[in-house]
């Protein structure tokens, strides 16, 4: 059994422990018969429980996006093995403009990728904030015109949307790496 599968199977136990636990006091899981006949016990929540409730989405969330990066990697790695040498060609250019396009040395953003990431395209930060080359969150990344993770997206693409914030914002998005 696959790790990802171990801990959705471990997520499922402890979702559907939090979903009994959390029910509305009254509720036919958590109520005698007598009780459950005159309908007069108050519905209220286990209060305790919200902000574990809250932390577990949070960690569920974030090990759907764990999944879906190795995911990723899993296809590009065997795109990358079965491409024949054209199919290496399109994949490296990617149909995006050269960083030199929007006025950035493909040099300096691969001084900042060496950095940020040690040049691996799908590297996550430790906390899961920062994907890719460039490190970016969600939100630089969409503000760049980017969608989805940024650590899929392939090489040629973060090059580019990181040209498009450099561009923009110089060298202030990477304050250690882009001095």
């Amino acid at each position: 059994m696959s790790v990802a599968i171990r801990g959705f199977s471990a997520a499922a136990a402890v979702a559907l422990t939090f979903g009994i636990v959390t029910q509305p006091s009254g509720s036919a899981a958590q109520t005698s018969g007598h009780e459950r006949a005159d309908g007069n016990h108050s519905h209220q929540r286990v209060a305790v429980l919200v902000r574990p409730a809250k932390h577990f989405n949070e960690l569920m969330r974030q090990a759907h996006q764990r999944i879906k990066h190795q995911q990723a990697v899993r296809e590009a790695k065997a795109a990358k093995d079965s491409g024949s040498a054209s199919g290496a060609a399109a994949s490296t250019d990617g149909g995006f403009p050269s960083p030199e396009s929007v006025g950035v040395s493909s040099s300096t953003l691969q001084a900042i990728a060496a950095c940020e990431s040690g040049g691996d395209p799908t590297a996550v930060s430790a906390d899961g904030t920062y994907h890719g080359l460039y490190q970016f969150d969600y939100g630089t990344w969409a503000s760049v015109g980017g969608s989805g993770d940024p650590g899929a997206a392939s090489a040629a693409e973060q090059t580019y949307r990181a040209a498009l914030l450099y561009s923009r914002s110089g060298s202030s998005p990477w304050p250690i790496c882009g001095s």
